[in-house]
């Protein structure tokens, strides 16, 4: 047996820029066909639900707790980080990634963290826009 990740090729900074150019895409007319099931009602899964329902799919997220507001992203205490590059703070996403990859020992897929690092402004801009409080205390 194998493992096999599947990792896009070439230079870590440009892996998933090359995927994604390179992927083939649903035409818009087919969307209809597709029925996607999101398992999981926390931030990933209810943005990914809503935003796939915005493209035109038909969603449907599935969640085991007794509500979609008792998953376990609405009770994390970790925090969350992204590369804003405000005015005087130095951040770039090179940073975000060079800490988030430190952070975990070097155990992480450095590919995937990288992108999390380019992504991470529009993830807090598109959880703020769905109403996620953030609080600093």
């Amino acid at each position: 047996m194998s493992l096999q990740s599947n990792e896009p090729s070439g230079p870590v900074a440009e892996k998933w820029d090359k995927h994604r150019f390179e992927m083939k895409l649903v035409n818009p007319a087919n969307k209809r066909k597709f029925e996607i099931i999101v398992v999981g009602s926390g931030l990933a899964g209810s943005s990914a639900a809503a935003s796939l329902a915005e493209l035109g799919y038909t969603v449907s997220c599935f969640c085991y707790q007794d509500s979609p507001r008792r998953a376990h992203s609405i009770a994390a205490q970790g925090g969350i980080n992204a590369a804003k590059n405000y005015r005087n703070d130095g951040d770039s996403v090179f940073r975000l990634f060079y800490d988030t990859v430190k952070g975990g020992d070097f155990r992480s897929r450095e590919s995937n963290v990288h992108r999390l690092a380019q992504v991470s402004g529009n993830i807090i801009d598109q959880c703020a826009a769905q109403g996620v409080p953030f609080a600093r205390e």
